[in-house]
């Protein structure tokens, strides 16, 4: 499979040289460094494009303007597309019109790469962020709730056990409905669409947590895996869930504007809202830096960025700006993005990490 879908060095290099003659110039405008940065490549952007995860866009946009500020180069593009959207532009294709890089807070599926592969996108370098913690968070102005993975699932699916073995469309309506120790309050949950890849963290982590404590749901994983999936995995569609899209700082807006409202969002914007929002303890466990960091809080995740091998070295500064970014100043255990939310991947695999990534690593699904 591999062999399928990394094309040559040879394709790859041909790759670098179309991207070197396109002539598109559809790149969005954006805030630019001083005149005295580097030059444009011949017939090439002369600025890093990167798209992708709503939670990753933080991070990255910190090191983008860092990067700005220290460099001979210009300041990256950042756009907040969802981790699902950046990756389908990212691979699009090769040239000046497609993203160097796409953020995402959940791993490429084999999926994606095929489609990379399909439209010549070859050598994909995979990078780990750090970690992070989804949150189940409501306004401060309210009580902290309290409620396991198995409550969670009840919440928020479309369908639950009817307790005979089969299974029912969600009735409940209010949180006290799954549990009289939860709140005698509506069920209104805000969270990201289906492109998002915290999403696709959530209903992983969260959701098929919950949901595969109910024996006869957990036999099916083996007997009717396609099943299991399905009833894990799904949503509902009343107004107890709302999708929100990918702008969680709405989300923080929101939540203060409804305390009895919940919202689903990253740990790092928990953090930056801290004063205004508060994350609910899951299985006893609070969305805290610590917590995450030894993975005790259940809803952890890794977050990820990846690099078109083929623009390297084309649109000028993507290996500086990886330098930057994997610096121990920025993603190190003490770094500038950790003040921002991340929590930093240790020492060792951070170093192991940013080896790969500078020596330009192709991905490998193995």
């Amino acid at each position: 499979m591999t062999k399928n879908l990394f094309l040559s060095a040879a394709i790859s290099l041909t790759a670098a040289v179309t991207l070197t003659a396109c002539s598109g110039g559809d790149a969005p405008a954006a805030k630019q460094s001083a005149d005295s940065k580097a030059p444009a490549a011949t017939g090439s952007r002369d600025q890093i494009k990167i798209v992708g995860s709503s939670t990753v866009y933080p991070f990255s946009t910190a090191v983008a303007e860092t990067f700005g500020k220290t460099s001979n180069f210009k300041t990256p593009i950042v756009e907040s597309t969802g981790s699902g959207g950046g990756l389908k532009l990212f691979c699009g294709g090769v040239g000046e019109r497609h993203p160097d890089i796409t953020n995402a807070s959940r791993r490429i599926k084999s999926s994606e790469v095929e489609l990379c592969a399909k439209n010549g996108v070859a050598d994909i370098v995979e990078t780990k962020v750090g970690y992070d913690g989804i949150v189940l968070a409501n306004s401060r102005k309210s009580d902290r709730l309290e409620v396991s993975l198995q409550q969670v699932f009840l919440a928020l699916a479309k369908d639950i056990p009817d307790g005979n073995g089969g299974l029912k469309a969600n009735p409940y309506t209010r949180w006290n409905e799954i549990d009289a120790s939860l709140p005698n309050k509506r069920i209104e949950i805000m969270g990201p669409p289906p492109t998002s890849g915290t999403r696709d963290a959530f209903v992983e982590l969260a959701m098929e947590g919950g949901c595969k404590t109910f024996p006869s749901i957990a036999a099916m994983k083996s007997s009717d895996k396609n099943r299991y999936k399905a009833v894990c995995h799904s949503m509902r569609e009343d107004e107890a869930f709302v999708e929100s899209g990918e702008n969680d700082n709405l989300i923080v807006q929101k939540l203060n504007a409804n305390p009895d409202a919940y919202g689903i969002f990253g740990y790092s914007f928990l953090d930056q809202n801290a004063g205004q929002v508060q994350g609910a303890l899951i299985n006893g466990v609070a969305p805290e830096f610590e917590n995450i960091a030894d993975n005790s809080y259940p809803v952890a995740r890794s977050l990820y960025f990846y690099t078109k091998k083929a623009h390297v070295g084309v649109v000028p500064g993507i290996e500086a700006f990886l330098a930057e970014f994997l610096g121990n100043k920025a993603s190190g255990p003490d770094g500038y993005l950790a003040d921002k939310g991340l929590i930093p991947m240790p020492a060792a695999e951070h170093a192991k990490v940013k080896a790969s990534t500078l020596a330009l690593t192709p991905l490998s699904l193995k």
